[in-house]
C-alpha cells in the first residue's frame, strides 16, 4: 500500500509534463499558448504546427494518463487508489506544477486514464467524439459530448463506484475547462476543425493560459 500511495503524486507529476508546449517549440518554433486557442493540447498543436506534431501530442498526453493507472492496476492496488491515481494524472495536466498550475483541458489525458481502466468503454467514448466531430466539425463540442458520455457509459457498462466517481469528476472538470468554448459555440464564434488560427484572433487572456 505504501508503494501505491506514492503513485498518486507520481501520477500528478506525469500529468504535469507539458508535451504539447514542448513539441510545438521543437517542431514549429512556436509557443502554442500565444496562438490559436492558446491551449497546449493536441487540437491546437495540430492547427498551429501540423498533423504529425498534433498526433504526437495526442499520443503522449494520453500516455501520461494511461501509464500511472496501468501501473497501479499491475500492482494490484485497490480500486479506490487506482481511481485516485488516474484523477491525479488528469489534474496534473489541467493544473500542472511546471506551468504555474495553469494547464490544458485534459481531454487526451482523460482518454488515457479511461484506456487504462477499461479499454472497451474508452473506445466507445472515442466513437462518440468522432461521430460528434464528423457531424458538427467542432473539436470542443465533441470533447463536451464525449466527456458527458464517459461517466454514463462507465455507470451503465461497469458500475464500480470508484470508477463512476472518478469519471464523473473528470467530466465536471472538462465541462468547466470548456466554458469559454461553450460561450463561443453559442455565439457562433468557435473555430471548426481544419480552420487555421490567426494570432490576432486570440483574446489576450487566452494568450496567457493553456
Amino acid at each position: 500500500m505504501s508503494v501505491g500511495i506514492w503513485l498518486v503524486p507520481l501520477g500528478y507529476l506525469s500529468g504535469s509534463i507539458p508535451f504539447g508546449l514542448l513539441i510545438a517549440k521543437v517542431a514549429g518554433g512556436v509557443d502554442v499558448r500565444k496562438v490559436g486557442s492558446g491551449n497546449i493540447g493536441a487540437t491546437n498543436v495540430l492547427r498551429v504546427v501540423g498533423s504529425r506534431a498534433g498526433a504526437l501530442t495526442l499520443a503522449l498526453d494520453a500516455l501520461k494518463g494511461w501509464a500511472p493507472v496501468a501501473l497501479s492496476k499491475l500492482l494490484g492496488l485497490p480500486e479506490v487508489l487506482v481511481a485516485t491515481v488516474g484523477l491525479a494524472a488528469f489534474l496534473g495536466h489541467v493544473y500542472p506544477v511546471f506551468l504555474g498550475f495553469r494547464g490544458g483541458k485534459g481531454v487526451a489525458t482523460a482518454l488515457g486514464v479511461l484506456l487504462a481502466l477499461f479499454a472497451k468503454i474508452a473506445l466507445l467514448v472515442v466513437g462518440v467524439w468522432l461521430l460528434t466531430a464528423a457531424i458538427f466539425r467542432y473539436s470542443s463540442l465533441a470533447a463536451l459530448v464525449a466527456g458527458i458520455a464517459s461517466p454514463v457509459l462507465v455507470w451503465a457498462l461497469d458500475g464500480r463506484p470508484p470508477y463512476v466517481g472518478v469519471t464523473t469528476v473528470i467530466c465536471c472538470v472538462i465541462l468547466i475547462r470548456h466554458r469559454e468554448n461553450l460561450e463561443r459555440l453559442m455565439a457562433g464564434k468557435e473555430g471548426k476543425i481544419g480552420q487555421k488560427p490567426q494570432r490576432a484572433d486570440l483574446p489576450r487572456r487566452d494568450r496567457l493560459t493553456l
